[in-house]
């Protein structure tokens, strides 16, 4: 099966920091200099999924994460797997809280027998007999609660490595040999070190097996969006036939397809409507909490909601290409993508099991060597210690698990981020730049005034003799516009179709590139453009409306003149209307420190009256798209980190220059591929919550990074004793492996944070 774009393991065996390195280590062997395929392999380990984007079959990537002690299976359907993968947690966390309480449930006593003065020394054969019998006990439940750290470590030797599994098998399997070997030949030994550690290796295996049940249990909420996203895809649809409508699975439909989409149904696929309206919710998959409203020739979404109505629609994308299907793929790929900042931990981390060995035999022989009597329980208190503490399995997840929530979180407001480098960026704008049409306006011009040249209006409420002339003049005027293709003639079709006009057919039309169009509509010669149009057809009477046109333009509002019979009979003013919260999410960015520019290729007049009306101070205007892109090298050159948000289509090139470029994407699958991150809602709040998010990340990762390498640069002196000249007292094993519990948790709960934090 040969994928040249990309595919997906699910490899349950994974769990720690070290298993990522080893399997993108063993990828990047194959796409060595000299070796054709070139792939890039980005590890999922809260997902334990690896995704993989090259020219390579499945066979090969198989035995590739095999070679590294691993087995895995191809994700052909990303629902399956996601429901494959809840269940084998649910099954995991049952089975280590039960090989958590059978070892706690028997370290326990032994501790408590040891604290309490009991006897845990071997010097007679009673004591043999009994803690004989302890130990047989205790190897049963090495077996039972930690055979799957021995079976991580067998894999693991198999492909000559070592992992966070090998570490815990060292120190425990250690602490109970030796302990066997004082039960079987006490006299081997001197009487001071005839000491057993029973309890060392059955806690030990207990608090780990409870922390990793615990760590599951939060793991699973990490990935809550993404598994929200996927439980949006529907499996079955009701397809309409000759003999009538069949509900079928959704692999079976094929472009095409016609589909009825009953009311409260989900959306199957993407397609167009056919027949019908109806409200749809959109909301899980922009972040827009209004519904939108759908009817014949709009496109439908695959995963949103419908409302009351009924709606036939045809499929025009199939399973793996719906706008649902690209998105989560997106959120999955941005979730396994690499910080700068944590990508000294992945190196640290291939390398930091058989240094931490090296570390625990150096102490333990130093301690023999050196130490206070009885040296050799001291030595093995330390090797113990050391192994257990030292598992770099917090230091792993410190900012997989924060990149994991922060784009799940982000998908949840309708944000796309492309990758955690991104992110980290965001953390740092100072400027942004924004697009006006379609970023701050909604990208759709609209009539709002209709000027007859008589002093009557057609803007506001209407009325008599007034409103009838605006409407004759409007309906001549969007008669001819039917057939012209410029956005300004759609505004006034909208405008007549609101006003339930209805349009006759042209008698004559001629479009006038640049100008306008003449024409004749029901025998009346009409001109309908700018300036240059009247000029060319010797129009008069615009001077006498050169104060109102200023005031136009002062408004932001393009005026399109219009002359009946070589005489100006009116104005009809459209406007790209600002956007309902551009305002407020502008006042946003300002409160947070952001430099804001309005950038626009629009006239001058035109951009300052935006600018005025939602709030922004720097202006420039009348700019080509290459002079957008010189902009924003121009600030980033002047130690801005600029943010560019376009509709990123036009605003390519600026979009891509920028630091951060931001794409206003309203589902266009250019947007989405043209910007690091993309705005699938048309709301423009979002943004300076998107940068909110981005700070919180950015510290939440640092808060992890911080206390893992605390932990494990503080844990390992301690484990190996350094203290022990000041206080007297050695690190015991249990509380090393209770420690190493606490450390991963804490930092998956720390990251499990950004799914409530505040942003403002």
């Amino acid at each position: 099966m040969k994928n040249t774009n990309s595919m997906t393991l699910y490899v349950p065996q994974m769990n720690c920091a070290s298993c990522v390195a080893k399997i993108e280590g063993a990828f990047e062997k194959l796409s060595q200099p000299g070796v054709d395929t070139q792939l890039v392999a980005r590890v999922n380990l809260a997902d334990k999924q690896v995704h993989i984007q090259g020219d390579i079959s499945s066979e090969l990537a198989i035995v590739t994460v095999a070679s590294v002690g691993y087995d895995s299976e191809l994700v052909l359907d990303a629902k399956l797997a996601s429901e494959k993968k809840i269940q084998d947690e649910r099954v995991e966390y049952r089975t280590r809280i039960i090989q958590s309480m059978l070892g706690l449930g028997l370290g326990v006593p032994m501790m408590l027998w040891g604290l309490l003065g009991g006897e845990m020394m071997v010097n007679n054969p009673s004591q043999q007999l009994a803690w004989g019998i302890m130990g047989i006990i205790t190897f049963i439940l090495l077996v039972t609660t930690g055979g799957h750290f021995y079976k991580g470590m067998w894999r693991a030797l198999k492909a000559r490595s070592a992992n966070m599994d090998t570490l815990i098998v060292l120190g425990t399997t250690t602490a109970w040999a030796y302990s066997m070997l004082v039960v079987i030949m006490p006299s081997w030994f001197p009487a001071e070190t005839r000491h057993v550690y029973f309890e060392a290796s059955v806690m030990i295996l207990g608090l780990i097996n409870l922390g990793h049940a615990l760590e599951l249990r939060a793991k699973g909420k990490t990935s809550e969006a993404v598994q929200r996203l996927i439980g949006l895809q529907s499996t079955t649809a009701i397809r309409l036939s000759d003999s009538g409508d069949e509900e079928v699975e959704i692999a079976q439909i094929q472009l095409g397809d016609k589909l009825r989409l009953q009311p409260g149904s989900r959306v199957a696929l993407d397609g167009e409507v056919l027949s019908g309206e109806s409200n749809l919710n959109e909301s899980m998959l922009t972040g827009e909490p209004i519904p939108v409203s759908k009817s014949i020739g709009d496109t439908l979404s695959a995963g949103t909601v419908n409302g009351n109505g009924s709606i036939i629609y045809r499929v025009t994308a199939g399973l793996t290409d719906t706008r649902l299907s690209k998105i989560i793929d997106l959120v999955q790929q941005a979730q396994t993508s690499k910080m700068p900042i944590g990508r000294l931990t992945d190196k640290i981390s291939a390398y930091f099991v058989p240094v931490v060995v090296i570390i625990a035999l150096v102490a333990a022989v130093v301690w023999y060597l050196l130490g206070p009597a009885p040296q050799l329980s001291h030595a093995l208190v330390v090797l113990t210690s050391v192994l257990i503490i030292a598992c770099p399995c917090a230091l792993g997840l410190a900012t997989p698990m924060s990149i994991m929530v922060s784009v799940g979180r982000a998908a949840q407001m309708g944000v796309l981020i492309k990758n955690g480098e991104a992110l980290q960026t965001a953390s740092k704008v100072t400027c942004v730049v924004l697009d006006k049409t379609g970023t701050i306006t909604s990208g759709k011009p609209s009539v709002t005034d209709i000027r007859l040249l008589d002093g009557g209006s057609g803007s506001g409420s209407e009325s008599g003799s007034q409103a009838s002339a605006s409407e004759q003049l409007l309906l001549l005027v969007a008669s001819l516009e039917q057939h012209s293709e410029h956005p300004l003639a759609q505004a006034m079709l909208d405008e007549a179709k609101t006003r339930d006009l209805s349009l006759v057919e042209p008698d004559r039309f001629n479009n006038i590139q640049g100008k306008g169009i003449v024409g004749i509509v029901s025998g009346v010669e009409l001109a309908i453009g700018n300036m240059s149009l009247m000029v060319m057809e010797n129009i008069s009477a615009i001077d006498a409306l050169q104060d109102e046109i200023e005031t136009l333009a002062q408004l932001g509002k393009t005026p399109v003149y219009v002359a009946q019979g070589g005489r100006l009979v009116g104005i009809i003013a459209i406007s790209d209307p600002v956007k309902p919260d551009a305002k407020e999410a502008i006042a946003a960015l300002k409160r947070a420190g952001k430099r804001v520019i309005l950038l626009s290729g629009d006239k001058q007049e035109t951009v300052q009256a935006v600018a005025d009306e939602v709030g922004i101070d720097e202006v420039i205007a009348g700019v080509l798209p290459e002079q957008k892109q010189a902009k924003i090298i121009e600030l980033k050159e002047s130690g801005e980190v600029v943010a560019m948000v376009g509709d990123g289509i036009n605003d390519a090139p600026a979009l891509m220059s920028a630091d951060v470029g931001i794409a206003m994407g309203s589902g266009t699958e250019v947007a989405i591929e043209s910007a690091d991150l993309t705005l699938l809602t048309g709301r423009l709040s979002v943004l300076a919550d998107t940068f909110a998010l981005a700070n919180a990340s950015m510290r939440n990762i640092k808060q992890n990074l911080f206390g893992a390498f605390i932990y494990n640069s503080l844990g390992i002196p301690v484990a190996a004793g350094v203290l022990f000249p000041l206080t007297g007292i050695l690190l015991n094993p249990v509380i090393a492996g209770a420690a190493m519990a606490l450390s991963s948790l804490t930092v998956v709960t720390n990251a499990n944070r950004l799914r409530h934090v505040k942003l403002s």
